[in-house]
This record gives structure tokens, C-alpha cells and sequence, in this order.
């Protein structure tokens, strides 16, 4: 069996935060945005189809928990979902808090040219943050 290995841009822009059953959740290093992540942690999957059926149902309710939480932590106007993989082949879910009032809206994040690491101390307090709304302690 091969193991998963994260691809290595999602290896460098994001920071982990918690591992469900079917994915890995990870903060996207943006400040901008309330931004995760979700990579399934099966290997050499491009695309939500090519998931076991049961895999499938799980990826959208680890989607919808994870845009659950963002809503209640961040009170957004719009979650964005989306599954792109034009840059990273590896299958991976976006999930964005957007607000009508962000530097992009009501445009797409990709592309805008609005991109601000968090400070390390910022990223820290926000991982605690959103893991403790994904229910870990």
C-alpha cells in the first residue's frame, strides 16, 4: 500500500490543523480569507469522483462541518467551495469564509493578487481557534 503524501505547494502554504477520517484540514497561510484546506488522505487521487462512494459521502460531510464552523467562527456572507487542482493535481477542497466587505468580492480569491502570511503567532491562535469549532480540544 502507498502511503498519502502531501503535495508540496499545500506543504508550504498551509498549516495543519486537524485530521478527520477522510482529510487532513489545513489553514491556508492568507490572512485575508478564513481559508482551510481539505485533502483527502488517500494516495494519487486527482478528482472527488475517483473517491470510494463511501469516501464521497464522507468528503461532504467533512466539507460541510468544516464550512459550519467557519460561518459560526467568522460570521461570513458566503462560504466558497471549490475543488480546482489546476496548479496542484493532488485532490484538494477550498473552503473560504468571504465577505462582502474582503478585497476580492464578489470575485474569486484565485488570482486577485490579495495574499498576507499570517505572523506565526497569528497562525497559532487561529489553528487553536478553528480546531477547537472542529471539535478538537
Amino acid at each position: 500500500m502507498t502511503m498519502f503524501h502531501l503535495h508540496d505547494r499545500l506543504q508550504a502554504d498551509t498549516a495543519p490543523i486537524v485530521e478527520w477520517p477522510l482529510c487532513r484540514v489545513l489553514l491556508m497561510d492568507n490572512r485575508v480569507w478564513p481559508w482551510l484546506i481539505l485533502v483527502p488522505a488517500r494516495h494519487g487521487l486527482t478528482e472527488i469522483h475517483q473517491l470510494s462512494r463511501e469516501d464521497q459521502h464522507r468528503l461532504v460531510d467533512e466539507i460541510a462541518l468544516a464550512s459550519r464552523t467557519l460561518e459560526t467562527l467568522f460570521s461570513p456572507d458566503k462560504i466558497n467551495v471549490g475543488a480546482l487542482g489546476n496548479l496542484v493535481p493532488q485532490l484538494h477542497i477550498h473552503v473560504i469564509a468571504r465577505s462582502r466587505t474582503d478585497p476580492a468580492w464578489p470575485g474569486p480569491v484565485w488570482g486577485s493578487g490579495f495574499a498576507e502570511r499570517y505572523s506565526p503567532e497569528e497562525r497559532d491562535s487561529l489553528i487553536r481557534k478553528i480546531g477547537e469549532g472542529l471539535g478538537q480540544k
